[in-house]
């Protein structure tokens, strides 16, 4: 698609703020009025607006794209997506490590066990730890309580969850990346550990390097858009 606007600008709206193409506002994908919950969010939208060359990149709109699930999806139907959120739980990749008597299950012990806990004390919850692939289920207390949590978030800070939650594949690692202070490289890291011992056994590939890195700029992409939507 070719660009259709000279100017992207950003204004008060009912409700919060909104990016403005030639002064009409956006609207989302499903073509509600794309209210932005802070000026700081609507000002990096407008960003990535103007960021556009003479031809529209649909692949540069993450943020973008967060707000319109925000409001097109999260806010419709809290409940369905809090439930396809909550599945993450269920089998957290930080919760299967390997067989004791495997190195590979130091390094998850020191990079996991920290993450585990804290979430464990924030939420006071319990996880069950897995040696092997073999599903264990999670409390039922803990299922309850990590439900309430994030059905509490609104709708913008459960559309960054959802995405933080989704690539790392944990959505205990989702939750942390939410907390102000987060370590998005660390985070990451944690994420993808068990592909990097891989690689540092039988070496790198540049095709999954090439997607880890990508996928590490959208993982750092929702967090700021958390940041940006706290104000």
């Amino acid at each position: 698609m070719k660009r259709f606007y000279r100017e992207a600008s950003v204004a008060a709206a009912d409700g919060g703020w909104q990016v403005q193409l030639d002064g009409r506002g956006v609207k989302t994908v499903g073509k509600a009025l794309q209210i932005l919950p802070t000026a700081a969010l609507a000002e990096a939208l407008a960003a990535e607006w103007a960021g556009q060359g003479e031809e529209i990149d649909p692949a540069r709109f993450v943020l973008r794209d967060l707000a319109d699930y925000a409001i097109d999806v999260v806010q419709p139907d809290p409940a369905d997506s809090v439930q396809a959120l909550l599945r993450f739980a269920e089998t957290d990749t930080l919760c299967y490590r390997a067989e004791p008597e495997d190195a590979l299950a130091e390094r998850q012990n020191e990079r996991w066990e920290p993450l585990l806990r804290w979430v464990e004390a924030r939420w006071d919850v319990h996880f069950e730890r897995v040696a092997g692939v073999l599903h264990r289920p999670q409390p039922v207390a803990t299922l309850a309580r990590l439900h309430a949590a994030i059905a509490a978030l609104d709708p913008f800070a459960f559309a960054a969850l959802n995405t933080l939650t989704s690539l790392a594949a944990s959505l205990v690692i989702g939750l942390a990346a939410l907390e102000p202070d987060a370590d998005a490289a660390a985070l990451w890291d944690a994420a993808n550990l068990e592909e990097d011992w891989q690689a540092e056994l039988w070496g790198h590939d540049f095709d999954a390097d090439a997607l880890r890195a990508k996928r590490a700029a959208l993982f750092a992409e929702a967090m700021e858009f958390a940041r940006l939507a706290r104000g």
